[in-house]
């Protein structure tokens, strides 16, 4: 199994041009960014990713942006979703990422939810990971862990900083909740958050090591789980970003850090990491031979 990475278009500023520049200098395989609801920016986007070679991710939120139109029905949800789903499938993605449904719902309008998206995508033909985001449906790891438990061939794309932040505590507190969501984990936002916020304000600083580490073993068995479940490849976006996720220095509002150079960081930190725990594993099962 190898580790791919994908660079976000969240917080990039420059034109998808320079973000291809920068996803191949990095040694990223791809792009994950909503499909353009223009016409022609698709068009442009699908010739971006050929002349790069870089791989796709399509991004869709259902009803709303991140946080979801509050009283839009299942119902709308789904309409949104099969929208978004036929203008991603010109881009021939490789998965596409779900920001899907609502918190508020109650655990059987969740299920059924959940059932009917899986269904529609499998119409679609288009592989759907959603992902754990507050406000949306998979805010928490015991909705997520009882959704799963309903549907276990659905797929999620875990991001545990908004874990963090809801339960305030890192996750590796719940860690038998964690080594079963694990199971059904198809895509990683590495993005690290910490008991009081969703993204530290760098990861490689040193006062927010625990925070780092506790997400690197929940990152890790991810992995070991998609090795057993025979992935060739497993997924990982670096997903710090913009819109109050950035620290800002007071007054001036200039940012703490370079958005850019952060996710790089926490993408070759997890490669790295990926082949260090790799190598283990492999020393471990030809110990046990």
């Amino acid at each position: 199994m190898r580790l791919d990475l994908f660079k976000t278009l969240w917080g990039h500023a420059g034109s998808v041009q320079e973000a291809a520049t920068l996803a191949v200098d990095a040694g990223f395989v791809g792009l994950e960014a909503p499909a353009p609801a223009d016409d022609a920016a698709v068009e442009q986007l699908q010739a971006t990713l050929t002349e790069h070679r870089l791989d796709y991710i399509a991004e869709i939120c259902t009803t709303g942006s991140y946080v979801p139109d509050r009283h839009a029905t299942p119902e709308d949800h789904l309409v949104s979703l099969e929208q978004k789903l036929q203008r991603s499938k010109r881009l021939n993605p490789r998965f596409c990422n779900v920001m899907g449904g609502c918190d508020a719902w109650p655990l059987d309008v969740q299920i059924d939810f959940f059932r009917r998206a899986k269904d529609l995508a499998d119409r679609c033909g288009i592989i759907c990971s959603f992902e754990t985001h507050r406000g949306r449906s998979f805010f928490n790891p015991w909705v997520t862990r009882d959704v799963l438990r309903a549907l276990p061939d659905l797929r999620i794309t875990c991001d545990f900083s908004h874990w963090v932040v809801v339960c305030e505590r890192l996750m590796d507190a719940e860690w038998e909740t964690i080594l079963e969501v694990a199971e059904q984990a198809h895509h990683v936002h590495s993005r690290v958050g910490y008991d009081q916020g969703p993204q530290v304000p760098h990861p490689a600083a040193p006062e927010y090591a625990v925070a780092l580490e506790s997400h690197e073993r929940c990152w890790q068995a991810i992995w070991a789980s998609q090795s057993k479940r025979n992935y060739a490849s497993s997924t990982m976006t670096p997903e710090f970003g913009p819109d109050g996720y950035l620290h800002t220095q007071p007054f001036t509002s200039m940012p703490v850090a370079d958005l850019w150079q952060v996710n790089r960081w926490i993408g070759l930190r997890e490669r790295d990491q990926f082949e260090v725990w790799r190598a283990a594993r492999k020393e471990s099962a030809g110990a046990s031979a």
